[in-house]
């Protein structure tokens, strides 16, 4: 059904898509509190964070972003500003929420370090998608294999603590959360419209 992997070039070839839907930058606890009340309600929420770039092996990584994305909104929570507040982790440990990332793992370790919790319902997709047959891992690559088309990472290394993200910023972390929205729906053919 998928391929197991894909070059490079075979990805350059493929169109490039980025999320469509609203963008809504989150660094106020009234912000947080009105994104919380509209996340509690979904089933599914696509994941994914941002620190600022380590270029020093065994330096620490510092949360400044987390994206929380379904089909038709992203909220990019300005970490670094508030915090990890409460109405987050309630969405962390709400086992009626699927949480759907790559390579998490790392993501949770730095988070506890701000505020412990017990994460709930948690797929990181560079395990899911074993079972499909999907070796490749990378999230670029996965969404190529998955839904087709290529997804632009050229704001990776960006300063993810500075004061004013970039559109190019914005439009980057909000795509990175919901590409991983995305293959898990097409992956299990589900319906997690609105």
């Amino acid at each position: 059904m998928f391929t197991e992997n894909i070059k490079n070039e075979d990805v350059n070839l493929l169109e490039c898509r980025s999320f469509e839907g609203e963008i809504i930058l989150v660094d106020t606890l009234q912000k947080l509190n009105e994104a919380a009340e509209y996340l509690q309600n979904k089933s599914l929420i696509g994941f994914d964070t941002e620190a600022r770039p380590r270029f020093t092996k065994g330096s620490k990584r510092y949360i400044a972003l987390l994206q929380l994305a379904t089909n038709d909104k992203a909220f990019l929570i300005r970490i670094n500003i508030i915090g990890l507040q409460q109405a987050i982790i309630d969405i962390f440990e709400n086992k009626n929420i699927i949480k759907i990332g790559l390579g998490i793992t790392d993501d949770m370790r730095a988070l506890k370090k701000l505020k412990h919790f017990n994460p709930a319902c948690f797929i990181d997709l560079q395990q899911y998608t074993n079972q499909f047959g999907i070796k490749d891992n990378s999230l670029k690559k996965i969404a190529a294999i998955v839904l087709g088309f290529r997804i632009s990472k050229s704001q990776r290394l960006s300063n993810w603590e500075k004061d004013e993200y970039s559109n190019a910023q914005k439009l980057y972390a909000a795509t990175d959360a919901w590409a991983c929205f995305k293959i898990y729906q097409k992956l299990n053919k589900i319906n997690f419209s609105i």
